[in-house]
């Protein structure tokens, strides 16, 4: 009978947290529910939706997830861009009971390189690349072909304990929150936070390899992983080198919150400063619960930057996703971020920090729905609060717009 259940939920298509009552999916990494896994081995609330198609077949449990945007995008002030550009992601996972223990498969891939090496306009945005000569400034980088290609392998001790190993190429380190294309507070954005290569930027490592031990509802992780962050040639593979190191320890509570805290050295993360490193600290709280019966999830966390030798450079987030009659979705994100690449080598403010601070609030409307699809469409304004030693290259409050369609699968 159980064995029928979880047939017909899967086939169905149905979302985990409505399975769970009855029944409960173990995840790849542990005896706990399925739904608490998110992006590489981090964690999110238990109680968090799982959108996608899900089939179970006799020896292999099966999902696949995605969605596309089509995005126009107009930055605002001195410094800002246009252009009409898509995001995209699609990621399929598989696991099995194998010997004692689980075997976990997962791929996911972006056409974002079809964007172009420069990406899109995003003011404030930095990190990373273009050509392998000059750094991306007021721009979002595309992510590569391949965000992830992992296998993992877990050994439940008991109901309460397990032991785990993950190995990606590429893959994502214990390191930070999980990445806000996967956070269901961030997954609707059409945009990266500025605050991106302070918290999640690792979710595309050329190597990383994890062993974490699970207890009850905590999580210990160590990983070793390539420090340098991609370069400009997205449709490939790069030497997968561990030579740096992060740790994670990762709790809930109950199920809906989830905390992390983590550390890492990242060794020489920018191709154009090989000489520097960087050690990151980040900190983060997810909540997902309900707002007058409808879903909401709210994500904050901290980063610190502390480059070797450079600036110590802090950057905090809170956004925050409400989902009203299955049709609306309204969204916001507040960012307060030090920055010390908005200008590049040879101007005299290179490497000079500021603190700029960016707010957006938007509204998505599915205007079709279909019984594993959805399509809609969304506005997003920001407005960008930066100090006056700024407003020259900027402009005044710069005010930006995104409207977008998305497909999503459910």
């Amino acid at each position: 009978m159980k064995r029928a259940i979880l047939l017909a939920a899967f086939i169905s298509g149905c979302r985990l947290p409505l399975c769970a009552q009855e029944m409960e999916m173990q995840g790849a990494l542990g005896p706990y529910p399925m739904a608490r896994a998110a992006s590489g081995t981090s964690w999110q609330p238990d109680s968090t939706p799982h959108d996608g198609l899900h089939v179970m077949t006799d020896h292999w449990m099966l999902m696949l997830h995605g969605w596309a945007n089509l995005v126009y995008d107009r930055q605002g002030g001195h410094r800002g861009g246009e252009k009409f550009f898509s995001t995209s992601m699609l990621m399929a996972m598989g696991q099995r009971a194998l010997g004692p223990g689980t075997l976990g498969l997962r791929t996911m891939v972006s056409l974002d390189p079809a964007m172009g090496s420069f990406g899109y306009p995003l003011l404030l945005q930095t990190g990373e690349t273009s050509n392998g000569r000059e750094p991306l400034v007021d721009r979002q980088h595309p992510h590569d072909l391949f965000m992830e290609l992992s296998v993992s392998y877990s050994v439940n001790l008991n109901d309460e304990n397990s032991v785990f190993g993950y190995f990606g190429w590429p893959g994502e380190p214990a390191l930070g929150p999980p990445v806000f294309m996967h956070r269901f507070s961030a997954e609707e954005f059409p945009s990266a936070p500025i605050s991106h290569h302070w918290l999640d930027s690792t979710h595309v490592c050329e190597g990383a390899a994890t062993l974490g031990y699970v207890w009850k509802d905590l999580k210990a992780e160590v990983s070793g992983f390539r420090g340098r962050e991609p370069d400009q040639y997205r449709w490939d593979l790069e030497q997968p080198n561990l030579d740096s190191p992060a740790a994670r320890l990762s709790w809930n509570p109950d199920r809906d919150l989830a905390l992390q805290a983590s550390f890492a050295h990242l060794h020489s993360p920018e191709v154009l400063e090989p000489e520097v490193d960087q050690n990151r600290v980040t900190a983060s709280a997810s909540w997902n619960g309900r707002w007058d019966g409808e879903p909401w999830q709210t994500t904050f966390a901290w980063g610190l930057n502390m480059n070797r030798p450079g600036n110590y450079l802090d950057a905090f987030l809170l956004e925050a996703t409400l989902e009203f009659r299955k049709k609306h979705t309204l969204m916001g994100r507040v960012e307060r971020v030090d920055k010390d690449e908005l200008f590049t080598a040879g101007e005299f403010r290179d490497h000079f920090p500021f603190t700029v601070n960016a707010l957006s609030l938007g509204y998505l409307y599915d205007f079709l729905a279909m019984e594993h699809a959805k399509l809609g469409a969304g506005i997003l304004g920001t407005a960008d609060l930066l100090p006056l030693s700024l407003t020259r290259s900027y402009g005044h409050t710069p005010l930006s717009l995104m409207v977008w369609l998305r497909a999503k699968l459910i």
